[in-house]
């Protein structure tokens, strides 16, 4: 385990911050420095060796090392024993400060470690906080086997079932179903290309974590070289080959006779077993090696009613991990790789108690990755290039195929899920969201009178596409009343006390009067006063008395009748760059960069949404090696993160083409459609910004002896332009008065109205919703973190933390399109709003 700033972990080509470097200084025994000792860096987990000569200052920097743990430094200097330090730790996208006083030839063996613990070396040029994990030390703790299992072990990160934990101020709550434990804050890179689903915000991929050589997790003061959130950004550096053959073969299994029997549980019983196997080695010796893996994991779980306990179902889980990596050393200056993965799983149901049976589905969901880069050393410059394809799937199929019914009863009747849910699931779909991704990447070292300067500069290009096709079974869904409410009236029905109701009071004004309104059937029927419109009380008295055609013989009330069926794509394309510059001068280290991104929607037919402005956003960092020794930094941070907007919001806004389907009320013996959905109901607002977050933070970090780390940080962060999905009729309608405000509309004049212009409209466009810049939308965090870390020495580590989160804020939306644009009740503004953040833990202690 490990904290701010420290290390618990090696190769791969760089492409972005996919390598290291050392700081190493050589002093003799009077403390002088040596000039001229020549020092060199090797590992048996790396293809390439660096040599440097010290300067006056008896220092000496080596860049573009691969990650690993097990280094060999060798110093030779005139006048001196010859010296060699072993276990020597290298992190990607760090510079470790080592030191060593060497013994004269009349002092052999007077060798003193200065700094230089394998894992307890600071970094004194960066105010990164992170933790670096390896793969030795996550198996030395009760963990689950993945690299979103390890994310527990992090100061900070918040308990996650799902494995996308909220850290700091990610948002760990969601307003539309109250989920708790899954953040949509976070990125996850692989050698050093961001899996994150482009759909979800979640994780995009699995693999086997006997690949990982060394998993880094960024909280704070995230450079400008990623593109950074509110939440943690996961880095995970893949192992390759050796020299040397290597492998490994393991099989674990559990069950629940070997577990303590848990009264809250909804699970029968389970069984799992994960084994697998690596393979890595030598083709042509120092020049071309491979490293392969395959992982199977397998879970049976045994799932039981959550009301009466009784079994419902047996649910498998079937997981197949494959990896395999080609890492060819052209010359000692060139380098090309080649990876690929894999992660095909099958679920046949869900472990959900609160699914019935007849509402099950099984999936099958992965795909495969593939991934080639180069990267070439010309002395102090490194240049990276790579491409990127990432194919996955998610399909799921309904068990029970009949048509859906959800039944309607009042709360007050108790009744059961078998009663409520009759009929399927109600819908099958296939997604696939895939990813292409090309991108350049450089880093120049510059040594001047004046200091030395790190500058990092990098360009992304990535395709986001969405495919989607769906069917749903009988091409209807219904949504009934039970039969004993048999002539309610919708006044009733949309009243309080029921179960659920698919027609409320906010369907009236803009969608269900103007549909009865035009029906003339409708009309005819129901405008007991001539006057030419269906008025709200002429709709209440709207009698549902019929169950004419019911598939079940429940009361007819609402549908949604399928009127095509069409599979469609959506994609999002973004362009990124970034420059940064490490400036160090003695003891003072400022690292000044900037980032800018630009994302462009396109929707289904092929035309564009929405082309967002360049969001430029910098990021500055001062650290200062307080006592020149490398073992004590203070430092601080002020930078911005962007979050720009998923394809689950392309979709939502982009399908033109696609399913459409007719909601329908039950009226006098006919449905009529009061409401489509479909192909163009939704639109991307031209004055819609991109999220951001600001960050501000303080920190020190030391060494105590040679295996005990401190660290203590402190977080400002503000969340603004947040985004959300508006109904414009709600917001915007410029013809409202102030009886249209007492169901709940806003009107010209009143405190919460936006108007079309607020979303960058000269006249409504047409669409049931319009996603748009939250108006008043703010999340607020400070934050307090103390880490102490015994390093692994003696065959022993650990560490303890303490995490102080104060949130605050007036929305939960997060990216997605949540519920405060169509309910004025919950409007970010409304009084009372603002306050303690939902799902947030104040208080942490890990150990």
């Amino acid at each position: 385990m490990l904290a701010a700033g420290t290390i618990v972990f090696a190769p791969n080509a760089m492409a972005q911050a996919q390598t290291g470097g050392l700081r190493i200084t050589v002093n003799g025994n009077a403390g002088a420095p040596v000039a001229g000792a020549n020092v060199k860096v090797s590992s048996p987990d790396s293809l390439i060796s660096r040599t440097g000569v010290t300067g006056a200052d008896g220092a000496v920097r080596l860049a573009g090392l691969d990650p690993a743990t097990n280094y060999t430094i060798e110093i030779s200097a005139s006048g001196f024993n010859t010296f060699t330090a072993g276990n020597v730790a290298v992190v990607s996208g760090r510079e470790l400060s080592v030191g060593y006083a060497l013994g004269g030839t009349a002092d052999a063996g007077d060798v003193v470690v200065i700094t230089g613990s394998s894992l307890a070396a600071v970094d004194v040029t960066s105010a990164t906080v992170s933790t670096t994990l390896t793969l030795d030390t996550v198996e030395s703790l009760p963990t689950g086997r993945s690299f979103q299992s390890y994310l527990q072990l992090i100061p900070g990160t918040k308990p996650s079932s799902g494995g996308n934990p909220a850290s700091r101020s990610g948002v760990n709550y969601s307003d539309v179903n109250g989920a708790i434990g899954a953040s949509t804050d976070n990125l996850y890179y692989l050698d050093g290309v961001d899996v994150t689903d482009p759909v979800t915000g979640t994780f995009g991929s699995n693999f086997n974590s006997e690949i990982i050589q060394e998993q880094q997790v960024l909280v704070g003061a995230i450079p400008a070289e990623y593109a950074g959130g509110q939440g943690l950004v996961s880095k995970v550096v893949t192992k390759s080959g050796s020299n040397e053959w290597h492998g490994s073969v393991n099989y674990y299994f559990q069950n629940d006779g070997l577990v303590q029997n848990d009264e809250h549980s909804t699970s029968g019983g389970f069984s799992t077993y994960d084994t697998a196997v690596t393979l890595g080695g030598p083709i042509i010796k120092d020049t071309l090696w491979f490293f392969g893996s395959y992982q199977k994991k397998n879970r049976k779980d045994d799932v039981l009613d959550v009301a009466t306990g009784n079994a419902l179902r047996s649910v498998e889980r079937d997981e197949d991990f494959s990896f395999g990596k080609l890492t060819w050393q052209i010359t000692p200056d060139d380098r090309l790789t080649a990876t690929y993965f894999g992660d095909p799983t099958t679920i046949s149901g869900s472990n959900d108690s609160t699914i019935i049976n007849r509402r099950d589905f099984a999936r099958d969901q992965g795909g495969d990755n593939y991934k080639i880069d180069y990267s070439r050393t010309f002395g102090d410059l490194i240049l990276n290039g790579y491409y990127f394809k990432h194919e996955g799937e998610l399909s799921d199929s309904a068990v029970d195929t009949t048509i859906r019914d959800n039944v309607t009863y009042r709360s007050a009747a108790n009744a059961t899920l078998e009663q409520r849910q009759l009929g399927g699931r109600g819908i099958s779909f296939t997604e696939n969201r895939d990813r292409e991704e090309y991108g350049l990447n450089g880093e120049y070292f510059l040594d001047t009178d004046f200091g030395s300067h790190t500058f990092k500069a990098g360009y992304v290009h990535t395709e986001n596409t969405y495919f989607q096709t769906d069917s749903v079974p009988g091409g209807v869904t219904y949504n009934s009343l039970a039969p004993q409410y048999l002539g309610t009236s919708l006044g009733t029905y949309r009243g309080a006390g029921w179960t659920a109701r698919s027609i409320t009071s906010t369907d009236y004004a803009e969608f269900l009067l103007p549909a009865l309104t035009a029906n003339a059937a409708a009309r005819t029927f129901l405008d007991t006063d001539a006057s030419g419109a269906v008025s709200t009380a002429e709709a209440d008295a709207i009698l549902f008395n019929s169950t004419a055609g019911n598939p079940y013989g429940n009361v007819n009330v609402y549908r949604t009748v399928r009127a095509a069926d069409a599979p469609y794509t959506v994609t999002s394309e973004g362009d990124s760059v970034y420059l940064q510059d490490a400036w160090t001068l003695n003891q003072l280290t400022v690292n000044a960069g900037v980032r800018a991104e630009q994302w462009t929607h396109y929707a289904s037919d092929g035309s564009e949404i929405n082309q967002f402005d360049w969001a430029v956003a910098p990021r500055v960092s001062v650290t200062y090696d307080l006592f020149g020794d490398g073992r004590t930094k203070v430092f601080g941070f002020g930078g911005r993160y962007y979050d720009p907007i998923r394809n689950d919001m392309t979709d939502f806004a982009g399908a033109l083409t696609g399913p459409v389907a007719n909601e329908q009320i039950y009226v006098n013996g006919q449905w009529i459609t009061f409401r489509t959905r479909g192909p163009g109901d939704a639109d991307i607002s031209p004055s819609t910004k991109t999220p951001y977050t600001d960050e501000a933070l303080i920190g020190f970090s030391t060494t105590i002896g040679q295996d005990i780390g401190f660290s203590i940080s402190a977080t400002n962060r503000k969340t603004r332009d947040i985004m959300e999905d508006y109904d414009l009729s709600l917001y915007a309608d410029p013809t409202e008065t102030a009886a249209g405000g007492a169901d709940g509309h806003t009107f010209p004049g009143s405190p919460l109205y936006l108007g079309l212009d607020y979303f960058g409209y000269a006249a409504n466009p047409g669409t049931n919703y319009v996603i748009g810049t939250l108006k008043g939308g703010k999340r607020d965090y400070n934050g307090l973190e103390i880490v102490v870390t015994k390093y692994k020495t003696e065959n022993w580590f650990g560490q303890l933390s303490y995490t102080y989160n104060d949130a605050k804020g007036n929305t939960n939306s997060d990216g997605n399109a949540d519920f405060q644009g169509d309910w004025v009740a919950i409007d970010p503004r409304a009084p009372n709003m603002y306050g303690p953040q939902a799902g947030n833990i104040e208080h942490q202690f890990k150990a």
